[in-house]
């Protein structure tokens, strides 16, 4: 009998978790998002995550007076951090050219832009479930994306990083989609409204979709005013690994690669399973 030789080596891959307080002065978030950046950079981070509506947020509402196109200023400054410090970037932002709504006023998009090492951006995904909820009313200012649009699914340092925004963990079939399409790591930009019982459900289905799906969920949320921050780091067993609280702040940890394969290889659960996820109108 003859043994067999040993697997190869899966590294961790190192994430900053930027949370991030976002308002209605662009110049200022752009600085802040660029010094978040700059310390994933000198950490050796290769990806950095910044919170839903990075670019500029109004708890008020966000809509087209705060959209920016992808050639603008903070997605072209994302791309050149990226490059100069050799890390993907993950942020949220809002877009012009949402089709109008009911009423023919004009809406934007709100989306996740990612950009990669090189400072290329390679996807857009653009939010598709709205939060019209809790008395808010998304909808009104912003278009939802495309349901049968590709994944936005980022590779980085030996795992793919599958793209999902706040209201999105309320909806498990959004998380499978993303497994179906090869993520090991569940990014959740987000902007959770604060509110009886927010906090404890942000947690709670974070920890779920990691379950769920026995992936890493990397969840990052906004501080400040009106939404609960909190951001949180879990892995695929469900244990929190990194939890902040409401202030701002940048944190970076390593999500370990091997330990994912690990925990897929004990509990197939994705294996076992016996319904797909189909697009919905």
């Amino acid at each position: 009998m003859t043994d067999r030789p040993a697997p190869p080596e899966r590294p961790a891959v190192r994430v900053t978790v930027a949370q991030l307080q976002v308002g209605t002065d662009r110049e200022a978030n752009l600085v802040a998002a660029r010094d978040a950046l700059r310390t994933a950079a000198r950490v050796r981070a290769d990806v950095a995550v910044l919170p839903e509506y990075a670019s500029a947020y109004d708890p008020r509402g966000v809509g087209v007076d705060l959209a920016e196109p992808l050639d603008g200023p903070f997605v072209t400054m994302l791309r050149t951090e990226a490059r100069r410090g050799g890390c993907a970037v993950l942020a949220g932002t809002t877009l012009p050219g949402g089709e109008p709504g009911p009423d023919g006023r004009p809406r934007a998009v709100n989306a996740v832009v990612g950009v990669d090492a090189t400072g290329e951006v390679v996807g857009a995904y653009r939010k598709v479930h709205l939060y019209d909820a809790f008395g808010h009313r998304e909808s009104e200012r912003l278009a939802p994306g495309p349901v049968d649009a590709a994944p936005l699914v980022l590779d980085v340092a030996g795992l793919r990083l599958g793209v999902l925004t706040c209201y999105d963990l309320r909806f498990p079939e959004s998380a499978r989609r993303l497994v179906d399409a090869g993520a090991d790591v569940l990014v959740v930009p987000a902007a959770w409204v604060a509110g009886d019982l927010k906090a404890m459900q942000w947690r709670t289905l974070a920890v779920a979709r990691a379950i769920e799906s026995t992936a890493a969920v990397v969840a990052v949320g906004q501080a400040g005013r009106g939404v609960v921050g909190r951001s949180l780091v879990v892995g695929p067993d469900g244990v929190v690994g990194l939890e902040l609280d409401e202030t701002p702040q940048v944190r970076t940890v390593d999500v370990d690669a091997a330990g994912i394969a690990a925990v897929r290889e004990r509990v197939p659960s994705l294996a076992h399973r016996r319904y797909a996820v189909v697009p919905r109108g």
